[in-house]
């Protein structure tokens, strides 16, 4: 189940987004929270399973699309259809908003089942 990022959330949401490439190093990992907790054009969520977070998903939302500029899975949990379930809820939150990528994201999403959008 996808959760909408909460200050109490911090640690974890840096944990699962330190797995992603360019957001290992702490300072850089702390500005990119910074600019999730301060904008709210950008939204952080994160996926539950059982009573852990195992995913974190990140956007940048404008009016008629949304833009993944993150996401990631625990370790562990990869290969289990997470990150697919994840884009594929946001779609649904989004509704009929374009879903755009990054160079960062583009590789995963265009693994992913296409419902609205393309990249």
């Amino acid at each position: 189940m996808l959760f909408r990022y909460k200050k109490s959330f911090e640690k974890i949401a840096m944990g699962l987004m330190s797995f992603m490439p360019k957001e290992r190093e702490l300072k850089k990992l702390q500005q990119t929270m910074h600019i999730y907790e301060e904008n709210p054009n950008w939204q952080l969520y994160l996926w539950k399973k059982d009573e852990d977070f195992v995913g974190l998903l990140g956007v940048e939302v404008a009016e008629d699309r949304f833009t993944i500029h993150h996401i990631s899975v625990n370790p562990s949990h990869r290969g289990e259809g997470i990150g697919h379930a994840m884009v594929d809820k946001i779609q649904q939150i989004m509704q009929d908003k374009e879903m755009l990528s990054t160079k960062e994201t583009e590789a995963f999403l265009t693994k992913c089942p296409q419902k609205k959008g393309e990249l």
